[in-house]
């Protein structure tokens, strides 16, 4: 099968790009990189730059492909809130324009990389897919417009679409080869784990006043080569013939803020300071997932789900890569 990757040059898009091609897939990468890299792309793969929301740009991406994995977009909870029209376009409103190129060319088949944000606060821990979708930010909204579309499209055009909820993703790949790079970055782990790296005193956590048993969030953290997995065994469920579904995903198990940062302490070597900072803006205080649905129906299990692991993982690609992919 040949497969278009949508943001192939990014953190989770490269890194399913090459589960992909070490799984036999053909694939070829979208991505602007305007937060993606260019030097993240797989050899193997093919690589075309420009936008979902290019018509031109996607027929050309998707000539002879069989499906899409989706995964381009905008992702900062708190960006998001700042530039919520920004958010809408960009991840429900320019992808239309690649599902109709998808309906010229008869492809049916697409894996959504959604969010565990669509849920906002949940009613009930763990959450599970039929929880209520009330999201409370502008970047949960955004893809949870997204995945109203594929249902309609389901509706009116036969589109099958598998679309991954999912929560905390950290980690890298374990020979530290491939990780995350954004710029600027605002998830906890790679920023305290650069703050440790970089000789740094102290490390800001955002909230200390929540509902939970320290007071600062809890998060479900999953490593990132499981999400990539996940997604081709999403592929596979198409393939053969799904008509596809919700799925969370994540190790059923949340840590909070300050749990993470003396985690990172561990594994590290290394010790900081925390600084209880304000809240950020759009954070609920628990997401912890249930994945029985991903494990029941597309045979999905965590292989690396301890923290350690997910946290050592990353601590040696930002050893061995101070500067990310530049």
């Amino acid at each position: 099968m040949r497969i278009l990757v949508t943001g192939g040059a990014g953190y989770i898009g490269s890194i399913t790009t090459r589960v992909l091609l070490d799984a036999g897939y053909e694939c070829v990468v979208l991505d602007t990189l305007e937060r993606g890299y260019a030097p993240a792309v797989d050899p193997r793969a093919e690589f075309v730059q420009g936008s979902v929301g290019d018509a031109d740009v996607c027929a050309r991406a998707l000539r002879g492909c069989d499906a899409v994995m989706h995964l381009a977009g905008y992702i900062e909870v708190a960006e998001s809130v700042a530039y919520p029209e920004k958010y809408h376009l960009a991840n429900a409103i320019e992808p239309l324009v690649m599902l109709d190129v998808m309906a010229d060319q008869g492809i049916d088949a697409i894996v959504f990389s959604s969010t565990a944000a669509v849920y906002g606060e949940p009613e009930a821990v763990p959450i599970l897919e039929d929880a209520p979708t009330k999201p409370v930010n502008p970047y949960g909204a955004s893809k949870l417009a997204f995945e109203h579309t594929l249902d309609e499209r389901r509706t009116s055009e036969g589109l099958r679409s598998v679309r991954f909820r999912y929560f905390n993703v950290a980690g890298a790949w374990p020979d530290g080869s491939m990780g995350e790079a954004h710029n600027p970055e605002t998830h906890i782990i790679p920023r305290v784990l650069q703050s440790m790296r970089d000789g740094q005193a102290q490390f800001e956590v955002f909230g200390g006043d929540y509902l939970t048993d320290d007071g600062t969030c809890v998060r479900d953290y999953i490593h990132v080569l499981d999400l990539a997995h996940a997604h081709r065994l999403g592929l596979e469920h198409l393939g053969s013939g799904g008509d596809g579904g919700v799925f969370n995903l994540g190790n059923g198990q949340g840590y909070s803020n300050l749990q993470v940062v003396s985690t990172c302490a561990l594994v590290s070597g290394h010790d900081v300071d925390v600084n209880i900072g304000p809240r950020r803006a759009g954070d609920p205080a628990v997401l912890v997932a249930s994945s029985a649905r991903a494990t029941a129906e597309l045979g999905w299990t965590a292989q690396r789900a301890e923290l350690d692991d997910i946290i050592g993982d990353a601590w040696r690609w930002h050893l061995e890569h101070p500067n990310g992919y530049r």
